[in-house]
C-alpha cells in the first residue's frame, strides 16, 4: 500500500482556508483530514456543516472525517450529502458497532473505527475488522492538537499490523497525534500506511507543504 498523507485541518489558518487548501491542492496522494468535535465526547468544539461544504467545493483531495461525537449515527445521517470519502467514529462513543458499520457502509466509500490511546485492541472482534476500511490508532488523547506522541501506541501498531496481515485484512491504518519526521519512519515500518499530521506540516514557516509532507511519507 501507499503511503497517505492526512493533513488534519485543526492546525490550519482558518482565516486563509482557501489559500491553504489551494496549497494543499498542489500535493497529490493526500487526504484532508477533518477533526469533527462535539464538546462532549471530548472537551473541544471544532467545525461542522457549512465549514465541510466549503472545504468540499474548494479542494481536489479526499475528505476524512473523524468523528470524535458521542453521537456518531447523528452525524452519520447530518453529513450523507457532504461528499465524505472515509467516516471514522469512535469505538468507544458507541454502543451497536455493527450496526452503525453496516449503516456507514450505505453512506461513505470508507469507514473506519478509531480507538483511543489507553483503549486495547482486544475490544473489536474480528469479524468487525473484516468489514471495516480503517482502523485509525490514536497517538495522543483527543480533542486538542499539539500534543506529545505516546510512543506506547507503536505496541498496539504492531500487533494491529500482524492481525491485518494474518486475517489478509484489507484495511488501512491510519495515526494521528504528534506526527513528525522524527516518529514517522518507525510507524510505515510498524504498519502505518495512513498519517494524520496537523502543526508539524502547517508550521512550516515558508508555507512549503510539500517539504513537510514528503519529509514524513
Amino acid at each position: 500500500m501507499s503511503i497517505i498523507i492526512s493533513p488534519s485541518l485543526l492546525s490550519v489558518d482558518f482565516l486563509e482556508l482557501k489559500t491553504e487548501l489551494e496549497r494543499l491542492n498542489q500535493i497529490d496522494d493526500l487526504w484532508l483530514h477533518l477533526d469533527i468535535m462535539d464538546a462532549h465526547f471530548v472537551p473541544n468544539l471544532t467545525f461542522g456543516e457549512p465549514v465541510l461544504r466549503n472545504v468540499k467545493s474548494a479542494t481536489k483531495h479526499k475528505l476524512d472525517a473523524h468523528l470524535m461525537v458521542t453521537d456518531p449515527d447523528f452525524f452519520a445521517d447530518s453529513f450523507k450529502d457532504l461528499g465524505l470519502h472515509n467516516f471514522t467514529f469512535h469505538w468507544e462513543a458507541e454502543v451497536h458497532h455493527d450496526r452503525l458499520i453496516e449503516k456507514l457502509k450505505t453512506m461513505y466509500p470508507s469507514v473506519g473505527i478509531s480507538l483511543n490511546p489507553s483503549t486495547p485492541l482486544s475490544v473489536i472482534p474480528n469479524y468487525l475488522l473484516g468489514k471495516v476500511d480503517l482502523v485509525l490508532l490514536m497517538s495522543v488523547n483527543p480533542g486538542f492538537g499539539g500534543q506529545k506522541f505516546i510512543p506506547e501506541v507503536i505496541d498496539k501498531l504492531i500487533e494491529l499490523d500482524k492481525i491485518r496481515h494474518e486475517n489478509n485484512f484489507k484495511f488501512q491504518i491510519q495515526v494521528d497525534g504528534g506526527i513528525n519526521e522524527q516518529n514517522a519512519g518507525y510507524l510505515i515500518q510498524a504498519g502505518a500506511n495512513n498519517l494524520v499530521a496537523g502543526n508539524y506540516i502547517f508550521s512550516e514557516p515558508n508555507k512549503d507543504y510539500l517539504s513537510r509532507v514528503n519529509k514524513i511519507r
